[in-house]
């Protein structure tokens, strides 16, 4: 899934999974904490097994190893390198080298330890999110009692990252058309697919087989004993709850506060989860429609236009740019076609405050024959810089997803077949989706995760958030997460955007705040708006 958490807009990283051709076939990734059972339908209803209280022996160096910190990036951060096995079951075999970074508690007052922070992905840099946010950003009464700790999960930014393409390669792969009218388009996108998935199992073999989400969960318990905590505090947005949720699920006992903000439903199949989503993003375009036709400059309509017809054009214009690209004034030559101009909407749809400039951007492509700020957006999502570099957080994101769960679809017929639901869920966003939902068909290594039910048994009062329109990860996932979280706390924001700690409700930050300052959880089923 794509979910990553930029300071007040929920951009490129915020990306809950649909990132389009590299991502949104990924959608999202829900991974086994321990045994798994074969789903039924769309879902799966075992809860899985924690692990032994004790640490294995194998284990013990990991566990007790010191971190060498030194100070980095912005004045008061410290970085170190973390050492953890490579295979879990075999940790003789190899270690793999994570990168963390902290900054230390503020204030004075009575200190609480470690707060870890995940911003989603799977692929955001949790170390950059700390950087250039979290550390600065976060509350100052939390940062006053809390040092704010962040690890680049493994195969992610400064953690021995995933490579799959290089910048050329991906400005190709970003540009391939995703609602294929043919055979022969068809035949191109499926051709695009698997030349990522060759590029990821050429440049980084031995990597893929050891990123999954449940690896990164363990990950989190030798930083958590490394830093000498007891116990975990964490706060994890979209991804990041899912990596939150299986470390409880693992480790319940050692819980201590946990934030999952954004929540996924960890017992839904990859198509399950697609299909939900793409309903999640329509739902949040539907909001979209409405506020543009409220403004003089909406491009899609003007006052009593409804968000059906909002839709209608906004796909027309989608159609013709599947024939009839724009000019956009890139340096590297690259012009607005359907599948770029489809990825800037989605990326605007994460933040409410993206609205204003999605809206600026259809009418100068609209209007004006100009696909530059169509661009911008597709380009912030998918984190390429204006000298043509990518991060490496589509490659990582496809590399988590697909290990955690069996694909969507495993050929085009069956995304064919699946076409109607798809586009009841989303008319505009739709058949992309769909489409996109069969990249991991065609993966280089096996999944090794299958959908499951996250009970987390024993573990203290844990707090789920879910945002009523929030397009990425939809408000259900959340109900139904903290139904299978035998502590949770449902916290709802009523409102939009992805994610809502942090993003302008008193109510939310303040329920929070409470919570991991006193450790005392919000009433059950509080809402805020």
């Amino acid at each position: 899934m794509h979910t990553r958490r930029t300071p007040r807009r929920n951009r490129a990283t915020a990306r809950a999974t649909a990132t389009f051709l590299a991502a949104a076939a990924l959608l999202v990734s829900a991974c086994s904490a321990g045994r798994s059972t074969t789903p039924v339908g769309d879902t799966a209803e075992a809860a899985p097994a924690a692990l032994p209280r004790s640490t294995p022996s194998a284990l013990e160096p990991y566990y007790q190893q010191k971190l060498a910190w030194h100070s980095c990036g912005v004045s008061g951060f410290e970085c170190a390198t973390m050492k953890a096995p490579l295979d879990y079951a075999r940790p003789a075999s190899g270690d793999i080298r994570l990168a963390v970074a902290r900054k230390k508690a503020t204030g004075k007052g009575k200190p609480l330890g470690s707060l870890l922070v995940n911003p989603g992905g799977p692929g955001g840099s949790a170390v950059a999110y700390l950087q250039q946010y979290a550390g600065i950003g976060y509350p100052s009464e939390v940062r006053a009692h809390y040092a704010i700790v962040a690890m680049d999960p493994r195969g992610v930014a400064r953690s021995e990252p995933v490579e799959c393409l290089d910048g050329r390669q991906m400005d190709a792969y970003t540009q391939t058309d995703v609602t294929p009218d043919d055979q022969k388009e068809t035949n191109g996108l499926v051709a695009e697919y698997k030349k990522f998935a060759e590029g990821c199992g050429a440049h980084s073999a031995g990597l893929l087989r050891h990123v999954s989400t449940v690896e990164a969960a363990r990950d989190m318990d030798i930083l958590r004993a490394v830093l000498g905590d007891p116990k975990l505090n964490y706060v994890g947005a979209s991804y990041g709850t899912f990596l939150g949720a299986t470390y409880a699920g693992l480790f319940p006992e050692r819980v201590d506060r946990m934030v999952l903000d954004g929540a996924m439903d960890p017992s839904l199949t990859a198509r399950k989860l697609n299909l939900d989503q793409t309903a999640g993003f329509e739902t949040a375009f539907q909001a979209f429609a409405k506020d543009c036709v409220r403004h003089a400059d909406c491009p899609l309509g003007g006052k009593g236009t409804t968000p059906a017809q909002v839709g209608d054009r906004l796909k027309a214009f989608f159609r013709k740019l599947d024939t009839h690209s724009l000019p956009t004034g890139d340096p590297d030559g690259r012009k607005l076609g359907e599948a770029l101009a489809t990825t800037g909407v989605i990326a605007a749809m994460y933040d409410e405050s993206s609205w204003p400039e999605l809206r600026d951007a259809l009418t100068a492509a609209m209007k004006k024959n100009d696909g530059a700020g169509l661009l911008a957006l597709s380009d912030s999502y998918y984190e390429r810089s204006g000298d043509g570099h990518y991060t490496n957080l589509m490659s990582a994101n496809a590399a988590v997803n697909c290990l955690d769960l069996p694909p969507a679809f495993t050929t085009p017929d069956q995304v064919k077949k699946d076409l109607p639901a798809f586009e009841k869920a989303s008319p505009v966003f739709g058949p992309g989706l769909a489409w996109a939902s069969l990249n991991c068909a065609y993966w280089p290594v096996r999944p090794t995760g299958e959908p499951h039910r996250i009970e987390a048994k024993g573990a203290a009062p844990i707090v789920v958030v879910g945002t009523t329109r929030d397009p990425a990860t939809p408000y259900i996932w959340a109900q139904s997460l903290a139904r299978q979280l035998s502590s949770a706390r449902l916290l709802t924001y009523v409102g939009d955007g992805h994610t809502a700690y942090g993003r302008g409700s008193a109510c939310i930050d303040s329920a929070i705040n409470t919570y991991l300052l006193h450790g005392t959880p919000p009433a059950s089923r509080k809402r805020c708006s």
